[in-house]
């Protein structure tokens, strides 16, 4: 027969993580600060230097 008692429900193991938990990692965010300075230093140059 099958066992059909109630038990204590099993932990969650992992949580949810959502897209502020992502950018709030450090590799990525030098990652994005880099590529934002190229961006603004080509747009300063493209601006003032042209």
């Amino acid at each position: 027969m099958l066992d059909t008692s109630r038990g204590e429900p099993p932990a969650p193991t992992d949580e949810q993580r959502g897209c502020l938990y992502a950018l709030s990692q450090p590799p990525l965010m030098i990652f994005l600060a880099v590529i934002g300075s190229l961006l603004l230093m080509a747009a300063v140059h493209d601006l003032f230097l042209l």
